[in-house]
């Protein structure tokens, strides 16, 4: 199922803010303003770095379960008798949000909350977040897309009875974030805390056994 736009090299959400600082910046140009057309062009790259959108490899392995985005493997602890792996994402990171394992879409839940840095383990709790609960052949899985200090946009195209793909695109979150992976506890976690993982490629663990049908 296609929950996502026509592949662009760059995620569609990016189009609104980098077109007008492109537009700024040819009319600096045509203007005679070096200085404000090379901050336009500087702005533009940045912005577009931000929202770009790379292919990525997905691995076939059964039962493996793949980042849901990139950047940095920040926490892995046990709440609520499932097992947690927090992701952090910089701004300098691809920001597209990937499914992590195929299953049929149970639940989509918008939660408003704080803004707190990312990175402190509160932020899973309070800050603003949007979570996805996945029903697979092997088990349930969660992933939480967690806003920060900077991203004050969640962008979700899943939606309940979608059924997704191991590493397909389903969102994304602009400007720095967090992102938190639920697993069951019996899950062989394969990612350690400070990996450094891609979206929809890096293996983060895998289902032990196959589920009761």
């Amino acid at each position: 199922m296609t929950i996502w736009p026509a592949r662009l090299p760059l995620a569609s959400e990016g189009l609104p803010f980098i077109l007008p600082l492109a537009a700024a910046t040819v009319v600096s140009l045509l203007l005679g303003w070096e200085l404000a057309a090379g901050i336009g062009v500087l702005l533009t790259a940045a912005v577009s770095c931000f929202f770009r959108d790379p292919e990525r490899v997905i691995p076939q392995t059964p039962g493996a379960v793949v980042s849901p985005a990139d950047g940095r493997v920040h926490e892995i602890e046990m709440e609520e008798g499932r097992r947690r792996i927090s992701i952090f994402l910089s701004v300098t990171d691809v920001h597209i949000n990937r499914t992590p394992h195929t299953g049929r879409v149970t639940e989509v839940i918008y939660k408003p909350g704080r803004f707190v840095p990312a990175y402190r383990s509160e932020a899973s709790r309070e800050n603003e977040s949007n979570r996805v609960t996945i029903d697979g052949p092997d088990a349930v899985i969660g992933v939480k897309q967690i806003a920060g200090i900077l991203a004050r946009r969640i962008v979700c195209r899943a939606r309940p009875g979608d059924v997704l793909e191991r590493g397909q695109r389903y969102g994304l979150i602009r400007f720095g974030s967090r992102t938190d992976l639920f697993l069951p506890a019996d899950a062989d976690v394969a990612a350690r805390i400070g990996d450094k993982v891609r979206g929809g490629e890096t293996i983060l663990a895998n289902l032990k056994v196959p589920r009761d049908t």
